[in-house]
């Protein structure tokens, strides 16, 4: 049949990924370095991975083609967020065999070995890493700064109550040393490295937060991480899909909510399309919310 579907001119193409992580039904791959239509019948001629493209590589064309195949591209997905998941335990030293979701031994870089911090609420305390020089013993953290970090923009106070609801009442009234504390519950954060199973996960929202987000928004860690656990990532920078690791994390804990912090730039929409899809593949209904940032940081939505 003649219908539309997207071209990739390979001597614009830069091999940045943008595409592969914007296109949703994982039409695009890489192929020595470039980007490539994997099959026909995995574009929808949509067009999710054209404002993606910043060097003007993708055009749609009218062609003859295979019709879209909903079912293949659903079957493509399954097949490789499983490669992908394997892939990640056999990195991190897991077992063959072992359910990803099952509890393991830590072993692997010390960097990622998970603990709960306690996210400057009352009475947590932060142990020193193992391997890590100090003087004294773990620092304690009981209370939140006495006011709120200026932001680029007034419109952060315009950010409605839900996306703050994790903070609440009873965590701490004054700044240790004259700073705000962290509201990082626990460590490691990266999507990538967080385990699927953690007991800090229990009875608490999940935020789920592009790497900019923190950095464009100045009271970032009062207004959304605050009595969250907060795991980030960025679908242009990191290699496959979070949906399959997500869904494990809110099908295998007692989570709240699901609130997805992500930035106005297109390529970000592939972190709140994970997050969509990892909700609905868990099985759970529970409260979901988007907030996007501007890269000034302006709460738009």
């Amino acid at each position: 049949m003649i219908r539309r579907v997207i071209e990739i001119d390979e001597e614009k193409c830069t091999g940045c990924r943008l595409c592969v992580d914007a296109c949703h039904e994982g039409a695009i791959g890489m192929v020595d370095g470039k980007a490539r239509l994997l099959r026909d019948d995995y574009c929808d001629g949509l067009g999710d991975c054209l404002p993606a493209c910043p060097t003007g590589a993708i055009t749609f064309i009218e062609r003859e083609a295979d019709a879209y195949d909903e079912a293949a591209v659903i079957e493509h997905l399954a097949a490789r967020t499983a490669a992908e998941l394997r892939a990640e335990d056999a990195a991190d030293g897991v077992a063959a065999g072992r359910a990803p979701s099952a509890p393991a031994p830590f072993s692997g870089c010390p960097g990622s070995r998970s603990r709960e911090l306690g996210g400057g609420m009352a009475g947590a305390s932060f142990p020193v890493a193992a391997g890590c020089a100090a003087d004294g013993p773990a620092v304690e953290v009981s209370a939140p700064v006495a006011g709120e970090a200026a932001t680029g923009s007034a419109a952060v106070v315009g950010v409605s109550a839900a996306a703050g609801a994790g903070a609440s009442a009873g965590v701490g009234s004054a700044p240790v040393a004259g700073e705000a504390p962290s509201r990082l519950m626990q460590w490691p954060a990266q999507i990538k490295l967080v385990p699927v199973q953690a007991p800090y996960y229990e009875g608490r929202g999940l935020l789920i937060a592009a790497d900019c987000t923190a950095f464009a928004c100045a009271s970032f860690h009062e207004r959304f991480m605050r009595g969250k656990v907060t795991v980030i990532g960025c679908p242009k920078l990191d290699e496959g899909s979070y949906v399959e690791k997500l869904a494990a994390i809110i099908a295998a804990n007692a989570v709240t909510s699901v609130t997805v912090a992500r930035m106005e730039v297109p390529c970000c929409g592939g972190l709140e399309r994970a997050a969509a899809e990892a909700l609905a593949q868990s099985g759970k209904s529970l409260p979901f919310e988007v907030v996007t940032f501007s890269v000034n940081g302006e709460v738009l939505a």
